[in-house]
């Protein structure tokens, strides 16, 4: 077996969004979220299916896999290779726009049904420890949560370490999959989840047709593109400051060796200034 990777824009929405194969995503929203009254996913609608010719040109940074179940909640599950600018107001802006196109103007606030946001994040966000999060609107002294019917659930990859002998909880498992499937040559011995199997299967390269591995290539050139300009914007932006800080210093008349050494640009560098 040769697995794919899983944050591959192509593979996610291959894995996680593929309507004959639902019982992967049912079996992944069943380990991330604990639903009220003990009530777990039983069946879903996936709203934007997998298609691959709508998803050759599309984007790579963030890509994401709607669904709504019977009870009528609807799920939002999202990879993100990068965060964004204004991630968290981006996320509430959007789960927000979910929740309120349930119903048109005049009609009955009753027909609102919660919203679930899933974000698979290869950054870390906060400063919990955990992988996992939950958050939702709660009373700050007493945890009552009187505001409900939205609530967002992140798993923050760089945080997730544990090694496949660790691995204790469905969500553990999940998580393994998602971080470490391209790495891996044979499906683990202890899953057991019908669910999570039928992903492995799915995330084998030897049951791609043709067309879909040409996809997942050019999918991961532009996730690399796109990382590369990300980084190079990033470096530039730390450049133009640290120029800014040795001219200011140069100005100053703080010597050349002090300059140097506080900003690691070259004598040259700084005399061109």
């Amino acid at each position: 077996m040769k697995f794919v990777d899983v944050t591959n824009d192509i593979a996610f929405r291959k894995i996680f969004g593929n309507e004959n194969k639902k019982i992967s995503l049912i079996s992944f929203l069943n380990a991330v979220i604990k639903l009220p009254f003990d009530n777990t996913v039983v069946d879903v609608d996936i709203l934007n299916p997998y298609q691959l010719a709508k998803l050759s040109t599309g984007k790579v940074t963030i890509v994401d896999v709607k669904a709504k179940d019977k009870l009528g909640n609807t799920f939002i599950v999202e990879m993100q290779i990068a965060e964004p600018d204004y991630f968290h107001k981006r996320i509430l802006y959007y789960t927000s726009q979910i929740y309120v196109s349930q119903i048109g103007e005049g009609k009955h606030f009753s027909k609102l049904n919660p919203v679930y946001f899933i974000g698979i994040l290869e950054f870390e966000i906060g400063n919990n420890p955990n992988y996992t999060s939950c958050h939702k609107v709660m009373d700050v002294e007493t945890n009552e949560q009187i505001i409900q019917d939205v609530e967002f659930n992140f798993i923050e990859l760089p945080k997730f370490t544990k090694k496949l002998e660790e691995l204790s909880t469905p969500i553990d498992q999940w998580t393994y999959f998602i971080k470490n499937a391209e790495n891996l040559d044979v499906i683990p011995e202890n899953v057991n989840d019908e669910g999570l199997k039928e992903a492995y299967k799915e995330a084998d390269k030897h049951n791609w047709t043709q067309s879909e591995l040409d996809d997942y290539e050019r999918a991961s050139i532009k996730e690399q593109d796109e990382i590369g300009r990300m980084d190079l914007a990033l470096r530039r932006g730390l450049l133009k400051k640290t120029m800014e800080i040795a001219k200011s210093m140069k100005n100053s008349e703080v010597s050349i060796e002090i300059i140097i050494n506080s900003t690691g640009l070259t004598k040259e560098e700084i005399e061109k200034l």
